[in-house]
């Protein structure tokens, strides 16, 4: 039977407690906003405690380099000298590009084990197209390129639509695509790239001219510097957490330090290189689609939690196979520009040690093993480590045996600050 409420019951409109106001909401503060407000002393504390969640960040390959060039600096003067960090700058270039696709199949948590046979076979295609059968080298390059596209997608099919692992997977076109590129390169096993085909220049052409070394380091601190105050416009107008101009602007100041110093050792020795200024174009480019494009965030998300991801209306499926298409068409992009440096493909091309290079170049720049976690600038970082590493050891005429272990062991160090890190993370919650 049904009650009804009686007029001075609890709810009722002369209720002391209906007629009690509700207590405002307290809004969230984040607390970056807080020690920003301290000065130098909040900055220092957030510091401490990123350091201690083992939010590390690129900190740990920032100081292996600092090591790195001290040591071989004071060893052989030779290797800070201008002429061996341009042609490091160059050296590193194929390596890197390579490692990038690393970098985005690492943030789902997965590995590619193919890149190294894929970027041998795309060079091997060009050389046939372009130099054997007389292809327009421009669309021998574009075949080329497009052909790593596709076995990359061929490798996302089995992955994520088949159920493979990538693992499996990647293993088993790293013998597929080597044993494609040898069938390709015919009874010959090498074709010698000519110096004045695009290939060739793309990897050797170098602006002598000294302003073009300081406008790119211009051109480069001036967009970082729109690019953050846009940045920290749009987050205010959303109402959240940005960063305040002053900061801003040092950390401006800072980056456009490091430029022009790298401009000006660069115009010391024969100027700006373009492979170089290309891969810091494609570097700026990926980076903007990782952190600042829908499908950015939906690569993060699938590394993060792949449940959440899937709950959340991503499509998983796609972003595994754009993924694995992405680290395809670098390594088909960066086995180019290999072959340019040697100006030649062969049938050691995409062979020896590049695979475990290109690994160690994004895991060292610290891409997570785990997923979730990296940049497309750790290429660049981990590439330059790994080139540190060889180009000193060369000018101290240390054997290749020696090379590959001390590599390896910088590799697993790596590796352990990252699951240190992560566990870190995890005990503060972080994770």
């Amino acid at each position: 039977m049904r009650r009804d409420r009686k007029p001075g019951g609890p709810g009722a409109p002369g209720d002391a407690a209906s007629q009690r106001p509700a207590p405002e909401a307290v809004p969230a503060v984040d607390s970056r906003l807080i020690v920003r407000e301290e000065g130098f002393r909040g900055y220092l504390g957030e510091f401490r405690r990123k350091l201690r969640s083992g939010e590390l960040g690129s900190l740990p390959v920032v100081v292996a380099i600092v090591v790195i060039w001290t040591v071989f600096g004071s060893l052989d003067s030779t290797f800070l000298s201008a002429q061996n960090l341009s042609d490091l700058s160059q050296q590193i270039v194929g390596t890197g590009m390579i490692a990038v696709g690393i970098v985005f199949v690492l943030l789902l948590g997965e590995i590619d084990l193919s890149v190294g046979s894929v970027s041998g076979l795309c060079a091997a295609v060009f050389a046939v197209l372009n130099v054997l059968n007389g292809m327009n080298e421009w669309l021998a390059l574009l075949v080329a390129v497009a052909g790593g596209a596709a076995v990359g997608l061929i490798h996302g099919f089995f992955f994520a639509k088949v159920g493979v692992p990538a693992f499996v997977v990647t293993l088993a076109g790293n013998l597929f695509w080597n044993g494609l590129m040898l069938q390709v390169l015919g009874t010959s096993g090498t074709v010698n790239i000519p110096s004045e085909t695009i290939v060739a220049e793309l990897y050797s052409t170098i602006f002598h001219n000294a302003a073009v070394s300081y406008v790119t380091a211009g051109v480069g601190t001036g967009l970082f510097l729109l690019a953050s105050l846009l940045d920290a416009k749009r987050r205010q107008a959303a109402r959240v957490p940005f960063r305040p101009v002053a900061e801003i602007v040092i950390r401006t100041v800072v980056i456009g330090a490091l430029a022009f110093a790298a401009a000006y050792i660069l115009n010391q020795y024969q100027g700006l290189p373009l492979a170089l200024l290309i891969f810091l174009v494609l570097l700026v480019l990926l980076d903007f689609v990782l952190r600042r494009t829908r499908y950015g965030r939906q690569v993060f998300a699938v590394g993060g939690n792949i449940e959440g991801a899937r709950r959340a209306g991503i499509s998983v499926p796609f972003v595994r196979m754009s993924v694995f298409t992405i680290s395809g068409t670098m390594a088909a992009v960066g086995g180019i520009f290999l072959a340019g440096q040697i100006q030649s493909a062969s049938q050691t091309s995409g062979g020896g040690n590049l695979l475990m290079n290109v690994i160690a170049a994004a895991v060292i720049g610290g891409t997570s093993l785990f997923g979730g976690r990296g940049s497309v600038w750790s290429a660049l970082l981990g590439a330059l480590v790994i080139g540190s590493i060889q180009s000193g050891m060369n000018i101290m005429g240390v054997s290749n045996a020696v090379q590959f272990m001390i590599t390896g062991a910088v590799l697993l160090a790596a590796v352990v600050v990252d699951s240190l890190s992560r566990r870190s993370q995890k005990a503060a919650g972080r994770a």
